[in-house]
């Protein structure tokens, strides 16, 4: 979810669910080490339950940017060995990291000994010919030592040569069946399965063999398929906003991130496919698009779509 999941689609899924656990798009320890810490890890409180995903192989750095990340308030680490990227290959570190199951451990350690939230791990099945029941049961189990007891699997292995990033979530096979098995071999520990879910009647589907799901690209593409989560599968007794009343309160965090200078466009992108298969979904994309370039447009569509009262226009 590299360059999508940002702090401003965060604070939209929270509008929409109060209770899914959001994670940060992958974020490398030695950025967080020596980069502009506030652009990389400032969050609102609201998006609470957050878990930063980290990226990178060197077990000390990984610990230190753990640290980092506990202070400024994060509630979960989660270490990445499952993107197939040629750059994220060429740090070792990513779904690469498949084929190093001993660094992986060293690496749990040193961020759990480093920290007291919970530190969690998202891979794949497998990597390139490390494909067998036993790589990744042997994988699991290796990490599982360090005291790791959450697996965020996604369904599929990874082709580090000759596939796409893209093609890596598309060509190789989804294999359900298999990390329902994984569970079945580690039962003491919480498999959470992910990669090509897109109905609600599957998630409740694959809850009957593990233990939760990860939905991704589905909420990028539309992200008020959260928008009944909290009822359906968390029992809690909350009204479903509708999608007028969720950019009626997205509204005022725009305009308090517009006054700091983030970019409106920054901000707007993410509410393109809230209306994703209703009626005059096109138009709203094509109202946002043409007023990506005029911040007033940008308002205007929202107002006009949410039946806002209040001229926010005024403000800018």
């Amino acid at each position: 979810m590299m360059a999508y999941t940002d702090r401003h689609f965060r604070y939209l899924l929270r509008l929409i669910s109060q209770h899914a656990v959001l994670y940060t798009e992958m974020i490398t320890a030695q950025a967080i080490i020596h980069g502009d810490k506030s652009y990389l890890l400032d969050f609102s409180e609201q998006e609470h339950p957050i878990a930063m995903q980290l990226g990178g192989s060197d077990p000390l750095q990984l610990a230190q940017a753990a640290r980092i990340c506990e202070q400024w308030g994060y509630d979960e680490i989660n270490l990445n060995v499952g993107c197939p990227s040629e750059r994220v290959q060429n740090g070792c570190f990513g779904a690469a990291l498949m084929k190093e199951k001993d660094l992986v451990a060293e690496c749990m350690t040193a961020m759990r000994e480093s920290v007291s939230i919970p530190v969690t791990i998202k891979t794949r099945l497998g990597v390139d010919e490390c494909d067998s029941e036993d790589f990744l049961h042997e994988f699991v189990g290796k990490i599982a030592e360090t005291g790791c007891n959450v697996f965020i699997m996604h369904a599929r292995k990874a082709w580090l040569k000759g596939l796409s990033p893209k093609e890596n979530r598309e060509i190789p096979p989804l294999n359900y069946d298999r990390v329902y098995q994984l569970k079945k071999s580690f039962p003491e520990l919480e498999i959470i399965i992910n990669g090509g879910i897109q109905t609600k009647e599957s998630v409740v589907e694959h809850l009957k063999y593990i233990d939760g799901v990860m939905v991704g690209r589905t909420a990028c593409s539309d992200p008020y398929w959260l928008s009944n989560i909290d009822q359906q599968f968390y029992a809690a007794n909350i009204e479903v906003k509708s999608r007028q009343d969720i950019i009626a309160r997205y509204l005022p965090y725009i305009l308090q991130q517009y006054a700091k200078n983030v970019p409106m466009r920054h901000m707007t992108r993410h509410l393109i496919g809230l209306f994703q298969g209703e009626k005059g979904a096109r138009a709203w994309r094509r109202a946002l698009s043409e007023a990506s370039n005029d911040d007033r447009q940008l308002i205007r569509a929202m107002e006009l779509m949410c039946g806002c009262s209040n001229n926010v226009c005024a403000v800018l």
